[in-house]
């Protein structure tokens, strides 16, 4: 299979993360120590995102699906628990939908969206990343040095942006602005794309974050379409990406999710 970098730690039961567009396993990095103590963690950078090479494969869910039965086999996994935030979302249920983990943790999941909402989600994240290329990397670091400045630049993203460091802003700059993956997985959303479930057979969770600015909040009726027997939460204060803004109970999220 192709190669895939991951962080692995902990112990217990599998719990596999998977980013969002343009991020890196390190998004994870403030809910990781909170979980290791209870599960065996293994947090990936996608295929054409962090420090893992272009697929061969080529990007979308199905090629995904297959990545993630070949990695899940490689490292003996069996069927794990997977939770995934945004894009990682959307492959978090597509993989409850195929039956190859046995428990689902959906934050912010992308896909479960209207035409309009998805142009505009898909535009957002362009913008971001259009910003990020033409700003060098020494501007980013003297405007993230201060709480207003982390706000400037990361505040549609995060719901708390002075919580972040100045350097997890600086390098998740540098992850957007250079990930190969980013433009072919925008692609993907081309046309109607959507996902429509229904996931079953597996726990979901779908958590949405109160203060996200990029995806809508979809209707409990329509989530339940999605996942006919799943749980929803509401993550309060939190952005697109939560994990930094409320480590705790993101981490209890998935823990719960994942029991």
């Amino acid at each position: 299979m192709d190669e895939v970098v991951y962080d692995r730690a902990g112990r217990g039961e599998p719990l596999v993360l998977i980013h969002g567009i343009g991020h890196r396993r390190q998004a994870w990095a403030p809910v990781f120590p909170l979980l290791t103590p209870h599960r065996d963690v293994i947090a990936v950078d996608l295929p054409g995102f962090g420090e893992s090479p272009e697929p061969s494969g080529g990007y979308g869910i199905e090629p995904a699906l297959v990545m993630f039965k070949e990695l899940f086999t490689d490292l003996g996994l069996g069927r794990p628990h997977v939770a995934g935030n945004s894009l990682g979302g959307l492959l978090s249920l597509a993989l409850g939908q195929a039956g190859l983990v046995r428990s689902v943790t959906a934050l912010s999941p992308a896909g479960l969206w209207n035409r309009r909402q998805k142009m505009y989600a898909i535009a957002t994240l362009k913008a971001h990343r259009a910003l990020a290329q033409r700003t060098p990397p020494h501007v980013v670091r003297r405007i993230a040095a201060t709480a207003s400045g982390r706000r400037a630049l990361t505040g549609m993203i995060v719901g708390r942006p002075e919580l972040q460091t100045p350097d997890a802003v600086v390098e998740d700059a540098r992850a957007l602005a250079t990930a190969p993956g980013f433009e072919p997985t925008a692609a993907q959303s081309r046309g109607d794309f959507r996902f429509t479930g229904p996931v079953t057979g597996v726990p979901v969770t779908i958590a949405w974050a109160g203060r996200d600015r990029i995806l809508a909040r979809p209707r409990v009726a329509d989530l339940r379409k999605v996942a006919p027997d799943g749980v929803f939460r509401l993550l309060p204060g939190c952005g697109h990406v939560p994990m930094n803004d409320d480590p705790d109970l993101v981490a209890r999220v998935l823990l719960e999710g994942s029991r």
